[in-house]
């Protein structure tokens, strides 16, 4: 009964994640979900993005419904820290925003991003049609034979889930504390990595 019931959610949610989309493209607009660790990091990132209309961080791909800060964390609830971004695909491609993913995040770093380690802080980047999936898949794999790295790519690609935005203090984090953000961001790891691997790009 646990597991029907559980095989349930899963398509509940994955029914309201593209309904959310559908709804977003009536409005000429689309729709994204990347998990890339610690969203305070992925949604800076994407914000920055010409054509970008909001980047939103928030919990997706777990078995709880509405789960807290603080549920995530613990590693219990199946969650993935993430950010569904909206786009103008006029102003902005969806491939354009998979290379500025692989820009901002260790593709070959399993269960975790630079210093933050569980599954909550996996890489995975979730689909919500056949064409980004065929996008995504594309992606990766050029990505895997570009000699850039010399550990596998192991970010899943997976349908889209129900996403939950997370509290109101997590949104904008690095507008509204900038001196924590910026010392978290480079301390973590992650923005040497970045220039590192990538450089000023």
């Amino acid at each position: 009964m646990k597991v029907k019931f559980l095989i349930y959610l899963f398509v509940v949610a994955g029914i309201i994640s593209m309904t959310d989309n559908a709804r977003a493209q009536s409005d000429g607009l689309q729709k994204a979900i990347f998990a890339g660790g610690c969203f305070w990091c992925v949604e800076a990132a994407f914000e920055k993005v010409d054509g970008v209309v909001a980047a939103v961080s928030g919990y997706t791909d777990g078995q709880k419904v509405d789960p807290t800060y603080q549920e995530v964390s613990s590693g219990r609830t199946g969650h993935a820290e993430a950010v569904e971004v909206t786009f103008d695909p006029a102003k902005v491609t969806y491939p354009e925003l998979l290379t500025h993913f692989w820009h901002n995040i260790d593709p070959t770093q399993k269960n975790g991003q630079f210093a933050d380690k569980g599954t909550q802080y996996r890489t995975a980047i979730y689909y919500f049609n056949e064409d980004q999936k065929a996008q995504a898949e594309k992606s990766k794999a050029e990505l895997a034979a570009s000699g850039k790295f010399d550990k596998p790519i192991v970010v899943e690609i997976k349908p889209a889930q129900k996403f939950y935005p997370a509290e109101e203090y997590h949104q904008d984090y690095y507008k509204k504390n900038p001196g924590h953000y910026k010392s978290y961001s480079y301390f973590s790891g992650r923005v040497p990595f970045i220039k590192q691997v990538w450089g000023d790009k």
